[in-house]
């Protein structure tokens, strides 16, 4: 087992740990529930939120692509030193 091996398992580990907190940070899209619960949202507080949501939805594009992409590489890397490829 090589050094690459440690340094994309790291990454993935950083990767996954990062795509977990910016999902929960993401608001739900439960629509009228702040009606229900005595809270007004104002025109200001509506774009604020779009604004850090949309921040946050492309974070989350962002590291769902690099995980899948380290998932991948740890696989393919691992095949070819399977069969002896690399050593």
């Amino acid at each position: 087992m090589g050094w690459y091996f440690y340094l994309i398992g790291a990454l993935v580990l950083v990767a996954a740990i990062a795509l977990i907190i910016v999902v929960i940070l993401q608001e739900g899209n439960s629509k009228g529930v702040g009606v229900v619960s005595g809270g007004a949202d104002s025109f200001f507080s509506k774009n604020k939120a779009r604004s850090v949501d949309s921040l946050l939805r492309r974070f989350t594009k962002f590291f769902a692509i690099g995980f899948f992409v380290l998932v991948l590489a740890i696989n393919v890397i691992s095949y070819f030193v399977a069969t002896g490829a690399i050593k």
